[in-house]
């Protein structure tokens, strides 16, 4: 028996996610619809098995039996199941679970027990995680799960949404691997996948679907060879610009280039570089010996001390303000061993520019002591505390 749609066109209010879409699919074989997001691959699955929400027009046939108009129990009676996207188990539940519920149509009630051997021995890992509840298991045991509820209906068309999405690349392997068995039981498969390369591997047949259309279909073997395939599906695009550049003959060749002679490096210096290297090393140690020759300046002779009382217009030299320094020094330590301090004891060496007599006042007419220093202490403030009483506020 055959899947066959013809001319199925879906609309969600204004916007129409297919049209026109014409496709089958024979018992025993795989055949793989790819297509970019939003290019209505769902959709065209959710339309077959009667889940679709928007206006559905066309014409689904399996056999002599009509689909079109029918509810999902109906489509699944008629041998039809959908694995949808997301897997959809009920993860509450165990594997034994999920796959006797998946035997619930009336078609399969009877072989129950030879449905269930057959799905154990096709995911031989469902039978030892018979017991275990559905939600602990791993992405891959978990498609395997749907998967295998799905068989259980004992369907004679089996699609798949999206099977490998979440799947490492390991579990993506397994998983074609055991579509591959399930068609050698005589299943057919429709299968949306983005994943092109490993399932046009194991398909028959295949068809493009963009923007709601089939825009081309052929064997899976012919759409691996494809340019077009390749350069939109299977990463054509980056392989053919690793490809290595091949040399061209120019149209036109190029002509040589006018050059013109360049002055030499002796004739821009205005002689040899090695003149002018010995003639830099001669003014060099022409210089040299220069310095050397030259007399050493003499060191100025430090002049006395002028006497107390002399006046002078120009500023005193260095030596004499050192010795200025030292001389209040000395009379402040004398002053402290003394008990006595004088008023400005330093003063008079900072102010530079005044006469020597201006700067050694005579300390013995000042008889005057320092007034006592002002300390401030903190008093710590008083706090009153008054409470409410019969007479009014009294303090505590």
């Amino acid at each position: 028996m055959m899947l066959e749609i013809r001319d199925l066109t879906v609309s969600y209010g204004m916007h129409r996610a297919l049209a026109g879409v014409s496709a089958q699919v024979d018992k025993g074989e795989i055949v793989v619809v790819l297509g970019a997001n939003g290019a209505g691959k769902s959709t065209l699955l959710r339309a077959v098995a009667g889940l679709c929400e928007g206006d559905v027009a066309g014409d689904v046939r399996f056999g002599d039996q009509g689909l079109s108009g029918l509810g999902p129990d109906e489509i699944v009676e008629a041998g039809v199941a959908l694995v949808p996207e997301g897997r959809g188990i009920f993860g509450d539940l165990t594997v034994q679970e999920n796959l006797s519920l998946g035997a619930y149509a009336g078609r399969a009630r009877k072989r129950e027990k030879e449905n269930l051997n057959r799905v154990l021995a096709l995911f031989p890992r469902l039978r030892e995680r018979s017991g275990q509840i559905a939600r602990t298991m791993s992405g891959g045991e978990q498609q395997m799960v749907a998967i295998g509820r799905a068989m259980m209906s004992e369907p004679e068309i089996l699609m798949l949404d999206e099977p490998s999405l979440g799947l490492s690349p390991l579990l993506c392997k397994e998983l074609f691997q055991n579509l591959a068995r399930v068609r050698d039981t005589g299943i057919g498969v429709l299968l949306v996948e983005q994943n092109a390369r490993q399932s046009l591997t194991i398909a028959d047949r295949g068809y493009l679907l963009e923007n709601g259309e089939i825009i081309g279909a052929n064997s899976a073997e012919a759409m691996l060879r494809d340019p077009a395939v390749q350069a939109a599906y299977l990463g054509g695009g980056a392989s053919t610009s690793l490809k290595t550049p091949q040399k061209t003959t120019p149209r036109h060749p190029p002509q040589k280039p006018v050059t013109t002679a360049k002055p030499s490096s002796d004739a821009l210096a205005g002689g040899s570089i090695n003149d002018l290297v010995a003639r830099a090393a001669e003014a060099q140690s022409a210089h040299v010996m220069a310095q050397r020759a030259a007399p050493a300046p003499t060191t100025p002779v430090p002049s006395a001390p002028l006497p107390t009382g002399l006046a002078i217009d120009a500023p005193p030299s260095s030596d004499s303000r050192v010795q200025t320094i030292l001389k209040d020094i000395e009379e402040a330590a004398a002053a402290a061993r003394s008990g006595h301090r004088s008023a400005a004891p330093l003063a008079r060496s900072s102010v530079r520019d005044l006469p020597v007599s201006s700067r050694s006042p005579d300390r013995s007419t000042d008889k005057r002591e320092d007034p006592a220093p002002v300390i401030e202490v903190y008093r710590r403030p008083r706090v009153e505390v008054y409470r409410r009483g019969d007479n009014g506020f009294e303090r505590v």
